[in-house]
C-alpha cells in the first residue's frame, strides 16, 4: 500500500491541510494512521462525502436538458450565446450563426477564406467546457477544475502544439493585459491557491464576491492564453453553484466590462452595474423559459 502526506492529500482534493488532518483525526479517512506527528494516508483514499447542495431550478433544468440533448431550450440558448459572446470578446471571427450551426449540426456551414481553424476548435471546446461546468457546478472550485477547463478549451488548437505553451497548466512566460502587468509565472500557483482558499472559506457568497474573484483571477492571469474565457466560465459556474442569476457579457457591454475590471477596487460600481445589466438580460431568458429565480 502506498501512502501520501496530509499536505499531499489536501493539494490533491483542493482542501486545506488543516481540514485533511481533521479528517484523519476524526476517523473520516479509512486507513490513515500517525507515525510520530505525520499522517500517512492511503494514496487511493478520498475525502468524506459532504451533504449534497440544493440545486437551483436553472441548474436542474440545464442538467436535464443537457442529458436529453434538447434543442430549443435554455441549455441550447446558453451554449450558443455564452460561447459566441465569450469567444467574440477574445477576437474570434466566427459569427453567431456559425456558432449556432456548429452546435446544432457539428459542421461549420458557410465559411470564408479567413475562417480560423483555432476559432472552430475553441468554439467546439467551449461547448464542452460549458458541459463540464454544468456537470460539476455543485462541487467546490479547485485548481484541478480550473486547469481541466483550460485543457478542454485549448485541446487540438495551434497553441497546444507549442512546446512552451502549457495546456492545462499555469503559464511559463510572463504575460499582460494590455499595458497592465500580471502575476509572474513563479508566483501563480501560490496566488491561485490563496484565491481559491479565500473564496471557498466564505460561508455566504454575495454578488460582489463573484466579481471580486473574477477580477483577482484576471489580474493573476494564470494561463498563457484563454484567461478571459476561463474566468467567465468560472463566473458561470459560481452563479450556478450559489443560485445567483448568471449573466453573459455581450459585445455591447464589452468596453464597460473592461473598464469595470480595470477600476475594480477604486470604483466597484462600474463592473457591478455592467454585470447587473447583463443579469437583467439573462432574466429575460429565464422568464421566457418559465424558470424560477
Amino acid at each position: 500500500m502506498k501512502y501520501i502526506s496530509a499536505s499531499q492529500f489536501a493539494e490533491k482534493y483542493g482542501i486545506s491541510e488543516r481540514t485533511a488532518r481533521n479528517y484523519c483525526a476524526t476517523g473520516k479517512i479509512a486507513g490513515a494512521f500517525l507515525t510520530g506527528k505525520t499522517w500517512n494516508i492511503p494514496v487511493d483514499a478520498v475525502p468524506p462525502k459532504r451533504r449534497k447542495r440544493k440545486i437551483s431550478p436553472l441548474l436542474a433544468t440545464l442538467l436535464e436538458q443537457k442529458e436529453a440533448r434538447l434543442k430549443g431550450g435554455i441549455y441550447h440558448r446558453i451554449q450558443i450565446d455564452l460561447t459566441y459572446s465569450s469567444n467574440h470578446i477574445e477576437g474570434s471571427r466566427l459569427t453567431k450563426e456559425q456558432t449556432r450551426y456548429i452546435f446544432e449540426t457539428n459542421t461549420l456551414g458557410i465559411t470564408t477564406e479567413n475562417t480560423s481553424i483555432d476559432d472552430i476548435m475553441e468554439t467546439v471546446n467551449h461547448f464542452r467546457c460549458i458541459d463540464y461546468v454544468i456537470d460539476h457546478a455543485t462541487e467546490k472550485l479547485t485548481e484541478l477544475h480550473v486547469k481541466l477547463l483550460h485543457q478542454i478549451l485549448k485541446t487540438n488548437t495551434s497553441d497546444s502544439q507549442k512546446p512552451w505553451f502549457a495546456v492545462g497548466d499555469y503559464k511559463r512566460l510572463p504575460n499582460s493585459i494590455g499595458d497592465e502587468q500580471t502575476v509572474q509565472p513563479k508566483d501563480v500557483r501560490r496566488q491561485m491557491k490563496l484565491l481559491l482558499m479565500h473564496y471557498n472559506a466564505k460561508r455566504q457568497i454575495a454578488f460582489d464576491d463573484l466579481l471580486d474573484f473574477h477580477v483577482r483571477f484576471e489580474r493573476i492571469h494564470p494561463f498563457q492564453d484563454g484567461n478571459g474565457r476561463i474566468g467567465r466560465l468560472l463566473m458561470f459556474w459560481q452563479c450556478l453553484q450559489t443560485g445567483v442569476v448568471p449573466f453573459i457579457i455581450t459585445e455591447d457591454l464589452r468596453l464597460f466590462y473592461y473598464r469595470g475590471i480595470q477600476n475594480w477596487g477604486k470604483t466597484n460600481g462600474y463592473l457591478r452595474d455592467t454585470c447587473l445589466t447583463a443579469q437583467d438580460n439573462f432574466k429575460d431568458f429565464l422568464n421566457y423559459f418559465k424558470i424560477k429565480y
